[in-house]
C-alpha cells in the first residue's frame, strides 16, 4: 500500500487506515460489535484481540491509526502494540482526539459511554494523557466532534492553546460530525492564529448514505488541509449485517452494483470513499482481523461512473441519517 502526505501537514499516511473506536472499549454502536468481541471483554483479552487486529493491519500495509481519549484503552492498546512489534516512530503516522472522557466503567451496557467537554482545561488534561501513553509516536492531535452548537471554534482559550502546540511542531486537526459537519469545516478553515490557518486536517463522516459534507471536504482540501473519512460503512448500516427490513432497497442496490463489478458490499462502499478525490485516509472500523481483510478489499475493488450514478440513489436526508445513526444500540 503506497503512502500519501496527509495535505499540507507532512504526516505520512495510507489510503486506508484503521480507526480504533471499535477496538477500545468493551461497547460500540457500530452493528455486530457484541459478536465481534465475543464473551471475554477483560482489559486483557480486549488487548490481545486488538493486538491481532492490528497485526492484520499492518500486514495489509496499513500505516495509519486513529484512536481517541474516550476509545476506552484505545490509546494504550495501540502504544502497547507499537512497542511489541517494535514499530518506531516514524513508521506508523498515529492520530488521536480529545474533547471526550470515557465514563462507561468498561462496561458495555453503561447508561453513559462517554462525555463531552471541549474547554482549555479539558485539552490541556487529555493533551497530557495522550501524550504520556502514545509519545513522540503522536502525529496529529484533533478535536473530537467539533460542531458550532458547542462554541469551540470560537473559544480564544482553546485556540489559543492549540496554536501554541501547531506552533510547538504538533500537527492539530479536528473531526466534525452532525448534519452540519460542513458548516464546521468551513468554518475550521477560517481559524487562524499568527496568521496562519490553525488546523491542518479535518476527519468527517461520509458515505454513500450521508455523502453532505464532500464539497466541503474538497474545499478543505483544496486548501491544504488533510481529509480523514470516517464511517464510510455507516456504523455497519452498508454492510450484510444491516437485517433493518427500511434498510433493505438500499442494501440490494448496493448488493445488485457489487455483484456487477465483482466485489463485495463493505469493500464497494469503502471503494466509493477512496474514489473521493479529496481523501487522503479512509478509515476501516473493522473489530475483527476477518474484518478487515474484507475491507482491504476495496483497495482492488472497481469503482465506475455507472456505480457513481446508480449508487448516488443511497444518500438519506443528513436529518434523517444523524438521527439513525442515534438510536444505534451500544453493545
Amino acid at each position: 500500500m503506497r503512502t500519501r502526505t496527509l495535505g499540507g501537514t507532512g504526516l505520512r499516511v495510507t489510503p486506508l487506515g484503521l480507526g480504533m473506536a471499535a477496538l477500545g472499549r468493551p461497547g460500540y454502536m457500530t452493528l455486530g460489535h457484541a459478536a465481534d468481541l465475543g464473551r471475554d471483554r477483560s482489559v486483557e483479552a480486549m488487548r490481545g484481540h486488538a493486538h491481532a487486529v492490528l497485526d492484520a493491519a499492518w500486514e495489509a500495509g496499513i500505516r495509519y491509526f486513529d484512536a481517541a481519549r474516550s476509545y476506552g484503552r484505545a490509546e494504550e492498546f495501540l502504544a502497547s502494540w507499537l512497542d511489541a512489534r517494535g514499530i518506531a516512530p516514524g513508521e506508523a503516522t498515529v492520530g488521536s482526539k480529545w474533547g471526550y472522557a470515557y465514563t462507561a466503567g468498561w462496561r458495555a451496557d453503561a447508561a453513559v459511554h462517554e462525555v463531552k467537554e471541549h474547554s482549555p482545561a479539558q485539552l490541556r488534561r487529555q493533551w497530557a494523557e495522550s501524550r504520556a501513553v502514545l509519545g513522540e509516536r503522536l502525529g496529529l492531535y484533533q478535536v473530537h466532534s467539533a460542531t458550532l452548537a458547542t462554541g469551540v471554534l470560537d473559544d480564544a482559550g482553546v485556540v489559543d492553546e492549540l496554536a501554541r502546540m501547531r506552533d510547538g511542531g504538533l500537527r492539530v486537526g479536528l473531526s466534525v460530525t452532525g448534519a452540519r459537519q460542513a458548516d464546521t469545516t468551513r468554518r475550521a478553515l477560517r481559524v487562524e492564529r499568527g496568521g496562519a490557518r490553525v488546523f491542518g486536517a479535518v476527519q468527517a463522516t461520509w458515505s454513500l448514505l450521508e455523502p453532505s459534507a464532500g464539497e466541503a471536504l474538497a474545499e478543505a482540501r483544496a486548501a491544504g488541509m488533510g481529509v480523514v473519512v470516517k464511517e464510510a460503512l455507516a456504523n455497519g448500516r452498508l454492510t450484510q449485517r444491516n437485517a433493518d427490513p427500511a434498510s433493505e432497497p438500499r442494501l440490494a442496490l448496493l448488493r445488485a452494483e457489487a455483484e456487477r463489478l465483482g466485489t463485495t458490499v463493505d469493500a464497494l462502499a469503502l471503494a466509493a470513499a477512496l474514489a473521493r478525490p479529496w481523501a487522503d485516509v479512509v478509515l476501516s472500523g473493522a473489530a475483527t482481523a476477518e474484518h478487515l481483510r474484507s475491507n482491504v478489499a476495496a483497495l482492488d475493488a472497481a469503482w465506475d461512473d455507472e456505480a457513481e450514478r446508480r449508487l448516488a440513489a443511497l444518500a438519506e436526508e443528513p436529518e434523517a441519517f444523524w438521527a439513525e445513526r442515534g438510536r444505534l444500540p451500544w453493545t
